[in-house]
């Protein structure tokens, strides 16, 4: 087995008893990154590559004595939080965020699971944007993601620009608006080549990332496996345009290279 000497990287997420997605997937991407993965749980879900069936989620108490313990023990150098479902959860861990001063917190705010299936409530809505986004390294939002945080519809990159905006006045430090669900009209041309484009703002800077549009269905845990990348890459000392850029080629080569699983949207390749 390879030794790991890399930094300590955190995941807080449910889990996905298939493997695709949720504290599974992050903890294998860190490996990737060769960082050392620790996780805590807040929901132990119900699902496959077809849906989300079902969660059970953990309790707050829960959450805090999970990670309690692991950063009493451990110096954590990046921490990624994925489904937080209720507000006490959200509550608790923002707590410890704010009381341990943990650093490159990258939160993506999971809210609905690609087959539709609700995975936080709405007060757990507000208490995120109200206690956990503001205290972020870097928010990672899709598109429709984006629209419930600020309440606008997405369609051009004009309507993600206004979204920053919104975003920045909510508390947010940085932000990467992830443009995959756009319509295929909206995609950036290059050489006749449809490009999936993720938008980071930094303060008042903009930068793009581009990378090849791949027809897959090899979809389960994308955004899982970006988020805990940047995590992992900014764990690694990397600034958040570099950690932002490796997670995306990263992520690309993974859905290149992704296995045919399941009967759903198959996962990607980590």
């Amino acid at each position: 087995m390879t030794r790991i000497d890399g930094p300590v990287c955190l995941t807080i997420a449910g889990l996905d008893p298939s493997g695709g997605a949720g504290v599974v997937a992050d903890v294998k991407t860190f490996r990737a990154f060769d960082c050392y993965p620790t996780a805590a749980v807040t929901s132990i879900t119900f699902q496959n590559t077809t849906g989300v069936l079902g969660a059970d989620h953990q309790s707050a108490t829960s959450v805090r004595r999970q990670l309690e313990s692991i950063v009493d023990d451990l110096d954590i150098a990046a921490v990624k939080t994925g489904m937080l479902p209720t507000s006490e959860i959200i509550g608790s861990v923002a707590a410890i965020v704010d009381e341990r001063q943990l650093k490159n917190l990258v939160v993506d705010p999971v809210i609905r699971s690609t087959s539709g299936y609700e995975l936080v409530d709405k007060n757990a809505l507000r208490m995120l944007v109200d206690m956990l986004l503001p205290l972020a390294t870097l928010v990672t939002p899709n598109i429709p993601e984006t629209e419930a945080l600020t309440g606008i519809a997405i369609e051009t990159e004009e309507d993600i620009r206004d979204a920053a905006v919104i975003l920045r006045g909510m508390g947010v430090k940085n932000v990467l608006i992830k443009g995959g669900h756009l319509s295929s009209a909206q995609w950036t041309m290059d050489n006749a080549q449809l490009r999936a484009v993720d938008h980071l703002f930094i303060r008042d800077e903009h930068q793009t990332f581009s990378s090849e549009y791949i027809e897959t269905t090899a979809t389960h845990g994308t955004g899982c496996v970006l988020s805990s990348a940047i995590a992992a890459n900014l764990a690694l000392g990397k600034t958040l345009p570099q950690a932002v850029a490796a997670a995306k080629e990263f992520v690309t080569n993974a859905i290149r290279t992704a296995p045919k699983l399941g009967h759903g949207h198959s996962p990607i390749s980590v």
